[in-house]
């Protein structure tokens, strides 16, 4: 027991990598219940903070093993406390072993904001290093792909198309070597748990996805579409001609076989903390629900066109004298700090209306991939809707959650046509707008917020449009039966 005492003081000491990452948007104020300062409006990322905050934050475990019992689950050296599951706080204790070679001085945690060459080649170098795992599920993924009706150039060839589509991810270069929080690593955990799903080697895609949930509990999105489709056609050994589920089928060894690779596996991770009655503090960091109900750039979904329309009412309702100024919050959603804020106009969101409305919006997904059943492509379908939708709907979503339903959407077809290309060449003027014109204006000091919130709003609207047309062709697609019957 003491053992385990010390090692997890040690986990959750941790602090992860993303903390560096986080820190690329530095504002002012903290982003865990502290007050913020009178910052007015969203500032421009800083390159360096992810330098100096990124390995700082890897290594805190090399300080809170010397610190009294169960502080390491109640450290707060930093305002970047540890927000990830126990795995991903083990990967980076043994992280912080390698990077004493590169620098000792990242590893004293009170070293706040250090910055180093050293540092930053680390950083890099384990994020390449890490990503091997990535490349190998890419080339697993392109292994499930019928090759037997390819052209002849390279350029036409489906596993090519594939392969380059996933490895030169834009969104994820950038997201994982300026960021550095080796979501590759994580996106190689989970391509490879859905090749091995698409392979029928059932249990190693769960035991692999239950993993991954322990690295990191944003794939908690995608686990309805997991949890149906291995109880469908997996505990089910049998359909009937139509496509229907043959009843009789069910096996409850299967049932019992991957019930026991969750348990393990989550017993593995969670097990010491239970003993050492710290679960609560361990929920409270991974759900802080405190943090309020948009990042501080809105990611652009439901909520950042809910908070524009609200804004927009504000304005209109103060110009026709519908409102009193004096009960205006001033820059509340806008202020580009991190924290729960009150809606003006529209009725403010809950954690839970959120999560009401994140499981009606997953629900017809879930209803296709059970009684409209098209194999592993309906799973990868009803994966992606899952992840749309839960970023569509969910509490406090960063941007770069929409890599959940990208990288598994690239095997779907592509969504091309004059308007959505009219769209897309639209982000060009939207951009030369908020980058080299917005500056120039007499609104930079007024309205600082106004190119985040034009961005956001935009690319919502994208967004909104993507995940509907999926929703729909999901809907009317016939399941795998009847399709082969006709």
């Amino acid at each position: 027991m003491a053992l385990w005492q010390e090692r997890s003081q040690s986990i959750l000491g941790t602090q992860s990598a993303s903390c560096g990452c986080r820190a690329l948007k530095k504002r002012s104020g903290t982003g865990w219940g502290a007050q913020g300062t009178d910052n007015k409006g969203f500032r421009r990322p800083q390159l360096d903070c992810c330098v100096k905050n990124g390995c700082r934050a890897k290594t805190e475990s090399v300080e809170t093993k010397k610190q009294p019992s169960n502080g390491g689950v109640y450290t707060a050296t930093s305002e970047w406390t540890l927000d990830y599951p126990p795995f991903f706080a083990w990967f980076e204790y043994i992280l912080s072993h390698v990077a004493k070679y590169f620098d000792q001085e990242m590893l004293n945690v009170r070293n706040l904001n250090y910055s180093s060459s050293r540092t930053l080649l680390f950083q890099r170098f384990s994020v390449i290093f890490m990503d091997v795992l990535f490349v190998y599920a890419v080339h697993e993924c392109c292994k499930c792909i019928d090759g037997k009706k390819v052209g002849k150039e390279l350029t036409e060839k489906p596993k090519f198309i594939l392969s380059v589509l996933l490895l030169w991810n834009f969104g994820l270069l950038i997201v994982d070597h300026i960021h550095f929080q080796y979501n590759g690593f994580l996106f190689g955990l989970m391509l490879l748990s859905i090749a091995r799903l698409f392979q029928k080697r059932h249990m190693e895609g769960a035991f692999l996805f239950a993993v991954l949930l322990h690295f990191k509990h944003i794939y908690l999105y995608v686990a309805p579409a997991y949890g149906v489709y291995l109880l469908r056609s997996y505990c089910f050994t049998a359909n009937k001609p139509d496509g229907s589920i043959r009843w009789n089928s069910f096996s409850f060894v299967r049932v019992i076989s991957l019930g026991l690779v969750v348990f393990l596996v989550s017993a593995l991770s969670l097990g010491p903390f239970l003993a050492l009655n710290q679960l609560p503090q361990v929920f409270s960091r991974l759900f802080p629900f405190k943090r309020g109900l948009c990042h501080a750039y809105w990611a652009p979904n439901f909520w950042a066109l809910y908070n524009a329309l609200d804004k927009v009412l504000s304005v209109i309702g103060l110009k026709l004298k519908f409102l009193d100024p004096n009960n205006i919050p001033k820059a509340s959603m806008t202020s580009g700090l991190v924290q729960q804020f009150q809606h003006t106009v529209l009725p403010s969101v809950t954690p839970l209306a959120t999560l009401i409305c994140t499981l009606i919006a997953i629900l017809p997904s879930i209803f296709c991939l059970w009684f409209k059943p098209q194999g592993p492509r309906g799973f990868l379908r009803c994966l992606t809707l899952c992840a749309l939708s839960s970023f569509m709907f969910g509490w406090h979503v960063h941007e770069k959650a929409i890599l959940l339903a990208i990288l598994p959407m690239r095997k779907e077809k592509p969504l091309f046509n004059w308007m959505e290309t009219f769209y897309l060449l639209g982000l060009g003027p939207l951009e030369v707008c908020c980058e080299f014109v917005f500056p120039f204006t007499s609104w930079k000091v007024k309205y600082p917020f106004l190119p985040l919130l034009l961005t956001s709003v935009y690319c919502a609207v994208g967004i909104t449009y993507a995940w509907l047309k999926l929703y729909v062709s999901v809907l009317i697609d016939p399941p795998v039966g009847k399709t082969k019957k006709q």
